[in-house]
């Protein structure tokens, strides 16, 4: 006879996928935010972009090594950190975060935080497309139809763009979709190696060397990260806290409980929540044509997740 869930085992089901739920979506959120942040920094204070990158690193970096060092015994079916994977996680680290961090920053100088999230938000489909030609991994046809909604999204949002800033405004889209490529790799590489070492290692490791390569970079660049302004500090203190750390672990959690599809999907709220933050913090706004193509973009996105 086929065994029935109790009342009680489906309310605990019930409010571990509702725990998940709500994780992602704070997740989603809280890194949305990130872009905000950033150009507030660019507004009140002359920062470079490697200063402010630094203190966000400097901040997370404690919380990283405490975490890292609480979880680096394996458990369950988890396997030890072969010396192999433990390099392929560095160079994940230093590639597919550090510079796809520092793209991000130097971007946001001259785009506008919606445009930027766009932009970015664009990394599911590069996902697909690497996959496909790196690892043969087939792209169904719900998923090519995607992929063409998701970029003719960004062609329609460009095409409503301000393109005062001349090349410029070219440079900024161009580091940005650097960094949006940068961490499908990271992607990529996380979905392979997670499930076999675990998805708390995996990123405490990674942050890890990200974080170093961070901090290398702002030493060689003549620059520190002492006697800024205090206001310079808080930003960078939020970016750590709340904008890399918390949401990190948040969605990392919520993709345990509900999977990686559902999170995929509900990430959508992410540039959604950018624009409309943008609008009451930045008084800035997407026209009606930029609004179409980010629709499009979350609509090919929302496909993508589903079709997985």
């Amino acid at each position: 006879m086929p065994t029935t869930s109790s009342p009680t085992e489906n309310q605990a089901a019930s409010r571990n996928r509702l725990i998940g739920l709500l994780l992602t979506l704070g997740g989603a959120v809280m890194f949305s935010c990130k872009a905000i942040v950033i150009k507030l920094s660019y507004l009140d204070y002359e920062v470079e972009s490697i200063v402010l990158l630094g203190l966000r690193m400097a901040f997370a970096l404690p919380f990283f090594l405490v975490i890292g060092y609480l979880k680096r015994e394996k458990t369950g079916d988890q396997q030890s950190i072969s010396p192999k994977a433990f390099g392929v996680i560095v160079l994940l680290g230093v590639f597919g975060y550090y510079l796809a961090s520092y793209t991000d920053f130097l971007g946001l100088q001259y785009l506008s935080a919606g445009m930027e999230r766009l932009i970015l938000f664009s990394y599911p489909t590069m996902v697909l497309l690497i996959q496909r030609v790196a690892f043969k991994t087939p792209i169904k046809p719900v998923q090519w139809l995607a992929t063409v909604i998701c970029y003719a999204g960004i062609g329609l949002a460009f095409s409503g763009a301000d393109f005062s800033l001349g090349d410029k405004f070219s440079l900024g889209a161009g580091l940005v979709f650097m960094s949006a490529l940068l961490y499908s790799f990271y992607v990529i590489g996380s979905g392979k190696l997670t499930p076999v070492i675990g998805s708390i290692r995996f990123t405490s490791l990674a942050m890890l060397a990200a974080c170093t390569m961070v901090l290398l970079h702002v030493l060689l660049s003549g620059n520190t990260l002492l006697g800024l302004p205090w206001g310079l500090y808080g930003y960078g203190l939020t970016l750590a806290i709340f904008c890399t750390v918390i949401p990190g672990y948040m969605v990392t959690e919520g993709i345990r409980r509900i999977g990686a599809n559902d999170a995929a999907i509900l990430g959508a709220v992410g540039p959604v929540a950018t624009i409309v933050l943008e609008y009451l913090v930045l008084e800035e706004s997407l026209n009606l044509v930029q609004g179409i193509g980010a629709a499009l973009v979350i609509f090919g996105v929302v496909l993508i997740g589903r079709s997985k």
